[in-house]
């Protein structure tokens, strides 16, 4: 019989996976989306109707006014574009000099009533993070939809002439994602540094496009990417995979240790990842938090330790992964 045993990924720390300061505000607007990609964890896609509520967003709002040592506001989703509050954050964020991150799918630029997003990006000079999962338009149709890589381009051409990667407050990212697998040959995400070469040099020659940096992610078993998995009868080997490739250096620099993750209700998570998994955040005390709760308290920093899972293993797996590509 096959072992399938996956060590507690608390169980590999040598000590508990404490918080430290927060300076990163992670919501995540919705689960509205125009896409429905086939690895998103968010489960995002043209049906969902979750997204933040009037009330929540003035909480989020009073939030970015209330706490100086929020230095960086990172928007996500779904396309956040398309849910409520998403001009009224970006806007906050930037009257109180906070970095302002947009995980952007770049099609929606396209859709009716968002034509206005590549100007109101530049006017208030959002950091634009982008996904284009590889430079090959088969592989990032078969993962995102027909047309989507044509999309894109469009898109990045139209980002690169309202000044993105060549004005210096103007930073315009790419994410890639691996294809899926389907079967046990797994492999971790290429070297980053190497990828980014090809990536600028495939698309300044094929489509006159430049960018500032590629972020390599590694696939969580999470949303799509887990049920895929489990289609396949591959998941518990997905984790032993990734178990296997744990490396310790990573820990000191996830992504989960400064921030905070917020979801459309108000509700607080130390990632995206456990935000999805529904493994919220907790006091000293065990004490689940709220925006609200933040609030009254006047604290952002109320919570001691990180909530971890199995699939923590893919954030510290190899080179590791974070919201912002590698980790070494």
């Amino acid at each position: 019989m096959i072992n399938t045993t996956i060590t507690p990924f608390h169980k590999k720390l040598d000590s508990p996976l404490t918080k430290k300061a927060i300076t990163v505000l992670q919501i995540n607007l919705g689960r509205r989306c125009n896409l429905a990609c086939s690895h998103c964890h968010v489960e995002a896609g043209p049906k969902r109707t979750e997204e933040l509520s009037p009330e929540v967003c003035q909480q989020l709002v009073e939030l970015i006014y209330k706490f100086p040592q929020i230095q960086i506001v990172d928007l996500t989703g779904g396309a956040p574009e398309m849910n409520y509050g998403f001009k009224s954050l970006v806007e906050a964020a930037r009257e109180n000099n906070k970095q302002v991150i947009v995980r952007s799918n770049l099609t929606i630029y396209f859709e009716n009533g968002f034509d206005y997003l590549p100007d109101f990006f530049a006017k208030n000079q959002v950091k634009i993070v982008a996904s284009l999962p590889c430079y090959l338009a088969d592989n990032v149709d078969k993962m995102r939809g027909d047309g989507v890589f044509d999309a894109s381009i469009k898109a990045l051409q139209w980002l690169n002439k309202v000044g993105y990667a060549t004005q210096p407050n103007l930073t315009l990212d790419l994410v890639y994602n691996p294809q899926l697998p389907n079967s046990e040959k797994f492999s971790l995400t290429p070297d980053q540094a190497k990828l980014e070469q090809d990536y600028k040099q495939f698309l300044q020659e094929k489509f006159g496009i430049v960018f500032n940096n590629l972020f390599t992610i590694t696939n969580l078993p999470v949303g799509r990417t887990k049920f895929h998995l489990e289609r396949k009868k591959i998941y518990a080997p997905y984790l032993q995979f990734l178990e296997s490739s744990f490396n310790s250096s990573t820990v000191e620099h996830l992504m989960c240790r400064d921030e905070i993750s917020v979801d459309y209700l108000g509700n607080i998570y130390d990632c995206d990842f456990n935000q999805m998994m529904n493994l919220p955040a907790k006091t000293f005390d065990g004490e689940i938090l709220t925006v609200k709760k933040l609030l009254e308290a006047g604290n952002l920093d109320l919570i001691h330790q990180v909530q971890t899972a199995a699939y923590c293993y893919g954030c510290t797996a190899g080179s590791g992964s974070s919201c912002g590509g590698a980790l070494l």
